[in-house]
């Protein structure tokens, strides 16, 4: 019997790095056959043409079919409707993949996409390999999950049920809980003390010894990513759950996204400034997409947490495309009208 493909899953949340880290991941795939599957928030999918933009794959017939986008819904919440039929594909072509890599969802429990490898159709084809989970430490800095360290670390103490916790928080928790190895990611927009404080935030939720990696831009070398052997499905007992006595659970109906095509040119940094004030004006999460750039004949990709944001050339813009800005919004009860106005006025 063939051996089990090992399947890497990269949790953390919105604009933690996960795309980062597995495009660097690719690029330096050290004669790896690596396949990939992308699990977005959204209709547009933004990450899963990032990684085909890293223009790694190898030139034979599979080549097209190394990167799957999964746009239908939250993956911890479609695993059957949407990740089987596609892990039985992969598994069809177990002979010429090595790993598996898997982004969730930046707002996806890690937990019950793991125990879909405990189903008959996938335990006997794949395993996984370890749970990685990234971690934006500037914006955890910044008080994204926390304002007051010291301030939950005195609400635990007196209640242990944690049931003050906000859904995101729990988010935050479990995906910490489940994690093998966690990714300190954007370590350089922070400062040694701030650094350690983060550290000790994150030690608070984990259940056990977990190794952190310090990282910038997710530069790491794939050998502390891969073969970990770490049959996560098999010890789930381990990783505890705010959902475990659930069958289902449930996102905060409060977020959504939104995502808006325009035929139209922007200077970065003029649009770049609108995007701060309109994540100013409204609860938003994450920004990211393409940008058309005037004079320009590589596409701009333009990424935001908050209000901080980063941008890059992926690409030259392809003869068969439209030169359009296509972005996607996440956050609280959006505004979309109020979202496309400001960007039209820019």
């Amino acid at each position: 019997m063939a051996a089990k493909i090992p399947v890497t899953v990269i949790t953390g949340f919105l604009g933690s790095g996960k795309t980062t880290l597995i495009r660097h991941l690719l690029q330096n795939n050290q004669g790896r056959r690596i396949a990939v599957l992308v699990n977005e928030f959204g209709e547009l999918g933004i990450d899963g043409e990032l990684l085909k933009s890293c223009q790694i794959c190898p030139e034979d017939s599979d080549s097209s079919d190394s990167i799957f986008e999964l746009t239908n819904g939250c993956l911890c919440c479609t695993v059957q409707e949407e990740f089987l039929p596609t892990m039985q594909k992969l598994l069809q072509r177990r002979d010429s993949i090595d790993c598996i890599l898997i982004e969730t969802s930046g707002l996806a429990l890690p937990k019950p996409l793991v125990k879909a490898f405990r189903w008959h159709e996938i335990r006997s084809g794949a395993t996984v390999d370890a749970v990685i989970t990234v971690v934006d430490c500037a914006a955890v800095a910044a008080g994204t999950f926390a304002s007051d360290p010291q301030a939950v670390a005195a609400q635990r103490e007196a209640d242990e049920n944690l049931e003050h916790e906000t859904p995101l928080q729990e988010l935050f928790e479990d995906q910490l809980a489940c994690a093998d190895l966690v990714i300190l990611n954007k370590t350089d927009l922070v400062d040694g003390a701030t650094k350690a404080t983060v550290e000790e935030l994150v030690k608070q939720e984990l259940p056990r010894v977990v190794k952190m990696v310090d990282s910038c831009e997710g530069k790491l070398d794939p050998s502390l990513l891969l073969g970990f052997n770490a049959a996560v499905e098999e010890n789930l007992d381990s990783r505890p759950s705010h959902h475990d006595t659930e069958e289902d659970h449930d996102h905060d109906d409060e977020i959504n996204s939104t995502h808006l095509i325009l035929d139209r040119d922007y200077h970065p940094e003029k649009l770049m400034m609108g995007l701060q004030a309109i994540a100013q004006k409204q609860d938003i999460y994450r920004i990211k997409g393409f940008v058309s750039v005037p004079n320009k004949s590589m596409r701009l990709v333009m990424q935001g947490v908050g209000t901080r944001f980063d941008q890059f050339y992926d690409r030259p813009w392809q003869s068969d495309e439209a030169r359009q800005t296509s972005l996607v919004f996440i956050g609280k009860d959006l505004d979309t009208s109020a979202i496309e106005s400001q960007l039209v006025a820019l």
